[in-house]
């Protein structure tokens, strides 16, 4: 074991550059780093994400982001090979289990026998059933979903079945309830949907309608053994902070804690970080996904990358000799983008730890996310379960 504890960070959407195959899902050109860094006019400051090597690996530099000279750590991209482009697939694949056969999709809605279903199950009606923007679709059937009682049920370009209601009108409890429901009809074989995503909403009217941090995502089970399963079995601690314990159903998770925001979200890491484990600590940043980056705000989405960056610099004062840290995305989420979709991309990888022997280092363009957790694996010597290549040799004396 050459590292104690792994800490990996994932900044939902912050893709970097289009992907390789960017072409088979639309989006040619999407490229979230770059845009941010554009729309500020060279005024994003990212100090922290700056010295590791944001600029350093995006080919073209991030405007507001000098390129690192050196950089303090090891730096470079990875490729996704799954077959979809959401939260779940991404984080599969950094486990060592890519999402290989595309998951169901509904550009039209909701066949009438799932609807069915669920308006029998949960004896209210469903309204909408199409592809439809979040903070729109409370906008325009928020109101009404409030004066009836109905379940607003939409999609996106993703495998998501969305059930929004008002608090006040159908509690937390019963919609989680009834979105339990929802993920017993869409596991397989007719139709497979990646998440089912309760989506509570607060407010007097559509025009204070706000979703809250009572958000809850029903994921699929992992199709089989992860890299977080081998670890845990292996008696090593698994700590997920974030939508880890929902992305994975609690598989392979020995704790977990729940954020309200990216800010409580950096709380749990900086509280984790003074504990004496030994294992792996695996964070999901939803805020950039969830409030900028579907909404197309490329304003928000830079300033909480700020906001981020000034939290990263108490994360890197505490890290151990022995601590290794590792940044990434799960995809894009290109706020300056056609549609209100996730985008194809790359997503950056950098690497550090005080005792690194080797900075600057380039990694280059890694073939899968699954390099991460193979990474991992091999640093506790744990035998790998799924795909993915170590990279623990290039940045330390041992494999």
């Amino acid at each position: 074991m050459v590292y104690k504890r792994i800490f990996a960070i994932v900044l939902d959407s912050v893709g970097a550059g289009q992907a390789p195959d960017a072409a088979q899902f639309g989006d040619q050109g999407a490229d979230t780093l770059g845009h941010i860094g554009e729309f500020y006019q060279g005024k994003l400051a990212l100090p922290n994400l700056g010295r590791l090597g944001l600029s350093n690996l995006h080919g073209a530099p991030i405007e507001g982001v000098p390129v690192a000279k050196p950089a303090i750590g090891a730096f470079g991209r990875m490729t996704e090979v799954s077959a979809g482009k959401d939260s779940m697939d991404g984080h599969w694949e950094m486990m060592g289990l890519p999402v290989t056969r595309p998951l169901s999709t509904f550009p039209k809605g909701f066949p009438a026998s799932i609807i069915t279903k669920l308006e029998k199950f949960s004896g209210r009606h469903v309204i909408v059933n199409r592809p439809y923007s979040g903070t729109e679709v409370i906008h325009d059937y928020g109101e009404q979903q409030m004066q009836t009682g109905d379940l607003i049920v939409y999609t996106s370009g993703d495998s998501v079945l969305q059930i929004a209601a008002h608090e006040e009108v159908i509690p937390v409890r019963e919609l989680y309830r009834i979105c339990e429901y929802a993920r017993t009809l869409v596991n397989g074989p007719e139709y497979t949907v990646g998440r089912i995503i309760a989506r509570p909403y607060v407010g007097p009217d559509k025009d204070h309608f706000t979703r809250t941090a009572n958000r809850r995502d029903f994921s699929l089970a992992p199709t089989g053994d992860t890299d977080l399963d081998a670890l845990k079995d292996a008696g090593f601690d698994v700590i997920g902070i974030g939508k880890i314990n929902d992305i994975f159903s609690g598989q392979g998770i020995t704790r977990g804690f729940h954020n309200e925001s990216n800010m409580d979200g950096m709380d749990h890491v900086d509280a984790v970080m003074q504990e004496d484990f030994t294992g792996f600590c695996f964070t999901n940043l939803v805020d950039f996904d969830a409030m900028y980056g579907h909404r197309r705000n490329p304003e928000g989405f830079g300033q909480a990358l700020m906001d981020f960056d000034a939290r990263l610099g108490t994360v890197l004062d505490n890290l151990r000799d022995d601590d290794l840290l590792m940044i990434t995305a799960d995809h894009g989420n290109d706020p300056c983008f056609k549609g209100t979709d996730h985008t194809r991309e790359s997503v950056p990888l950098l690497v550090y730890s005080p005792s690194m022997n080797q900075p600057n280092l380039d990694l280059g363009v890694l073939p899968t996310y699954a390099d991460m957790g193979a990474t991992v694996l091999a640093n506790f010597k744990v035998a790998p379960v799924g795909t993915g290549t170590s990279f623990l040799a290039q940045v330390t004396n041992e494999g």
